[in-house]
């Protein structure tokens, strides 16, 4: 993997996002109740923290929780909810340890179908349906992996120039459309609960 992402809006950050498998599921799975560039930055601070320049799914599986959790932690912490978070971490490491080796790129290397690479990544800890079809939409639209009907599979997200998500974040501009399109579909929903409450 060797890609220019733009999802930290930080370059140390996104650099290893584009580089490392693990970095960039270790941000998916992140980027939950949080702005998206403090979750796609959480890579690079856990490396620093972990004084690699990498993440190792082996490493991080084998480590003692409270210590990791501590890492997450810190001042400034990774995530709004570090503790949990970590525990997610550990557990998608220790999956990858379990199923592919500890290589990240093994969920989407050789897959023959969009179908099949979704059904991968909803079996990993922490992702669920639309995290996975984001996920395989970044994959497909900015990291070069395109297994057939990868967006038929990745649903809207796999859209063209659709701004829903962080697959189709490449800069500034990008980034605030995507915001654009969550504001108002936050609106959408709160307009609807309202209308649905009477």
């Amino acid at each position: 993997m060797d890609a220019t992402l733009h999802l930290a809006q930080d370059p140390a950050a996104d650099e290893l996002l584009g580089r490392s498998p693990l970095a960039a599921l270790v941000g998916m799975l992140l980027d939950q109740q949080v702005p998206m560039e403090w979750a796609f930055k959480g890579p690079r601070t856990i490396a620093d923290r972990l004084g690699t320049t990498d993440l190792d799914a082996h490493e991080i599986a084998a480590r003692d929780p409270e210590a990791f959790a501590a890492l997450l932690s810190e001042k400034p912490a990774v995530h709004r909810y570090p503790g949990s978070m970590a525990k997610r971490i550990q557990q998608l490491c220790q999956y990858l340890v379990e199923h592919y080796d500890g290589d990240a790129s093994g969920v989407w290397e050789g897959v023959g179908t969009g179908a099949e690479l979704l059904k991968r990544l909803e079996e990993l800890p922490g992702f669920g349906k639309q995290k996975a079809q984001i996920f395989l939409a970044l994959l497909g639209k900015q990291l070069g992996v395109q297994p057939k009907g990868w967006r038929e599979a990745a649903g809207a997200y796999g859209e063209a120039k659709s701004y829903r998500s962080v697959a189709d974040i490449t800069g500034p501009e990008s980034l605030a459309k995507v915001r654009a399109h969550k504001q108002e579909m936050k609106a959408a929903a709160k307009a609807a609960k309202a209308a649905g409450g009477k």
